[in-house]
């Protein structure tokens, strides 16, 4: 269904002299020629992307348990641990964005070097068994990621249109989390069918993530998708990059994102808590994971489309709707049959209508050049948040409780969504195409 032939070259390329001079003009196919609904390039960078997710979520997916009841973290503990997993990766994106646009073509060697590195950290978890050796590989690990996230992105932003951006990053988020919902599946399997389970589970990973990285360096196109710098256009450097903060919709775009990062509650605590009001059994534990991402998978393209119709910005503040309603239903009363599903379907969608959104609304606000730096501008001040936000979990867990952290979280989620509203982007320039 979303195969782009040949034909559909890069589509942000200038368009013949005699099409229409304005950008939407070189966006709107020829009368009488399909229009691709996302590029090749799309979609190797999802099948990378499904693959390396296989072996990432693997180890997410035991990795809570086996620090919190195999080694015997506190929450505390646990949340400085997530912190940095989740958000270390902010300490170097800015990095790895720069290095792509320097490079003009270096987007997929950037991203690559970022792949093998979380590769490499995955048999080292053999090795570790306290907090300071896990805490430097995951570090290390979320280096990598922080290394290839901005200019897969930019990759993706640049081979398609500002009319398709938003389905282009929800195809790629449905690959992405096709294999965030193989991987638990595969790690709860290895738990029950390994008696050393752990060590198993993390050598399957290391050996899926070599996969992926073989199918970036084989599949994936190497020069950038972008047209070739002129000389009017200034070289990216780290200046010009930092300056994209001084246009009014990225800079807004980037204070809300880190305002609602810093009320996002980790993935890892979503499901300890939801582990504690159900009594599930440490066994089915990696299965929770599942009915996020399955509820992502399912809803990725649909709000994708939506955004790209009535408005990417709409979209993003609701997602963070259902993220409220979630925290309302850990704090809830009702110990229903269909609370499980409940939470984990609201959650994935909070990442359907959030995740790549955000990442196609940014695009429109940053120039070619600078599409890997301005990305990873965005993604720097949400995962910063998401940072201080699990090491403030933890501490307020330990501290008072599980049920005041979370009531917490979910206050401070409401002012910074109130408070969004009034910040809302300003509409770029019409060639830009932003709803």
């Amino acid at each position: 269904m979303y195969v782009a032939d040949s034909r559909a070259g890069t589509p942000d390329s200038p368009a013949p002299a005699s099409a229409p001079a304005s950008a939407e003009g070189a966006a709107r196919p020829r009368a009488g020629r399909r229009r691709a609904a996302v590029a090749p390039t799309v979609l190797a960078l999802g099948t990378v992307s499904l693959i390396t997710d296989v072996s990432s979520e693997m180890v997410t997916a035991v990795l809570p348990l086996y620090l919190v009841t195999g080694l015997g973290l506190s929450p505390l503990g646990f949340g400085l641990l997530d912190g940095i997993y989740n958000g270390f990766s902010a300490l170097v994106r800015l990095a790895g964005g720069h290095l792509a646009d320097r490079g003009g073509g270096r987007h997929k060697w950037v991203a690559g070097a970022g792949y093998a590195l979380s590769a490499a950290c995955k048999p080292l978890l053999l090795l570790a068994h306290t907090l300071t050796p896990i805490g430097l590989i995951l570090a290390a690990d979320r280096t990598g990621k922080g290394l290839r996230t901005a200019p897969r992105d930019a990759l993706i932003s640049l081979s398609s249109t500002s009319r398709t951006r938003g389905r282009a990053f929800g195809v790629h988020r449905a690959m992405d989390t096709a294999g965030a919902l193989f991987g638990p599946l595969v790690a709860f399997l290895i738990l029950r069918a390994t008696v050393d389970g752990y060590d198993a589970v993390f050598t399957v990973s290391f050996c899926v993530a070599v996969v992926g990285v073989l199918v970036l360096v084989l599949f994936v196109p190497g020069g950038s998708t972008r047209p070739p710098v002129t000389t009017d256009i200034p070289r990216p450097t780290l200046r010009p990059a930092l300056a994209l903060l001084r246009r009014p919709a990225l800079r807004r775009l980037t204070v809300c994102a880190l305002l609602l990062g810093l009320a996002t509650v980790s993935d890892s605590f979503v499901y300890l808590l939801l582990q504690r009001r159900l009594g599930v059994p440490d066994r089915w534990f990696a299965l929770l994971p599942l009915g996020t991402a399955a509820a992502f998978l399912l809803l990725a393209v649909p709000l994708g489309r939506l955004a790209d119709r009535v408005g990417r910005w709409r979209v993003f503040l609701a997602g963070h709707g259902a993220l409220l309603l979630t925290y309302g239903l850990l704090l809830s009363s009702w110990h229903g049959t269909a609370l499980p599903y409940a939470v984990l379907v609201l959650h994935g969608g909070f990442y359907a209508a959030t995740d790549g959104v955000l990442m196609a609304a940014a695009s429109d606000s940053v120039p070619d050049e600078l599409r890997s730096s301005g990305l990873a501008l965005v993604q720097t001040g949400q995962a910063l948040a998401r940072f201080v936000c699990s090491i403030g979990f933890g501490a307020a867990w330990t501290a008072w409780g599980d049920r005041t952290a979370l009531t917490a979280s979910a206050v401070a989620l409401a002012v910074c969504a109130l408070f969004s509203l009034s910040l809302r982007p300003t509409r770029p320039p019409r060639s830009e195409g932003l709803a």
